[in-house]
């Protein structure tokens, strides 16, 4: 892609994401988007074909430009267990107030707006995919807690960290983010890791 391509591209993710941050009824169109990003909507087909693509380059993009893979390095690199999934809630936990706009725009759009609902369903993936690699590290370390499979495992901590479970715990009970992570991370080892004392 040429570089005034490639800057065109660039204007509307940001165009884009600006829309979802004012949230979910702020107008999202691929001609209010076009608005937005000063280009046709012409321009916007060029590079997306339908909106359910553009609305997952979005998210997508977000996660580039808030620099996601060093916000799961340490994740990523810590071979324990029970030491990998509290360094992926850690990550992820403090990611939620970063994407927080966005996720609650595409979360109450999804209802009636099938690109909005594949969007968000695709960022939901790639974050229980975190979950599952952290559960595959406790599994290998035969730290799974008795009875309970990867599967469920990965389940119940996916469940702990929907954004939702965050907003009622910080936006409406009034927990600072650091006690929103501290108590995900011991609630998510005492759910998954077997006790070994």
């Amino acid at each position: 892609m040429s570089k005034s391509g490639e800057e065109t591209r660039t204007r509307i993710l940001k165009a884009c994401w600006t829309l979802l941050e004012q949230g979910p009824d702020a107008p999202a169109r691929m001609s209010d988007i076009a608005r937005a990003a000063g280009v046709s909507r012409q321009a916007v087909y060029l590079h997306f074909p339908n909106r359910t693509e553009l609305l997952i380059a979005t998210t997508r993009f977000i996660d580039e430009a808030s620099d996601i893979d060093e916000r799961l390095a340490t994740s990523r690199a810590t071979t324990g267990g029970p030491a990998r999934l509290d360094a992926y809630i850690e990550a992820w936990g403090n990611y939620i107030p970063v994407i927080h706009g966005v996720g609650s725009a595409l979360m109450a759009m999804a209802a009636t707006d099938e690109a909005a609902r594949a969007a968000w369903a695709d960022r939901m993936a790639a974050m229980r995919h975190g979950c599952d690699a952290a559960i595959q590290a406790i599994a290998r370390d035969r730290r799974l807690r008795p009875g309970l499979d990867p599967v469920r495992a990965t389940d119940l901590v996916w469940t702990l960290l929907s954004v939702r479970n965050w907003e009622h715990l910080v936006s409406d009970c009034g927990w600072t983010q650091d006690d929103y992570v501290s108590e995900i991370k011991r609630l998510a080892r005492a759910a998954v890791v077997a006790d070994t004392d």
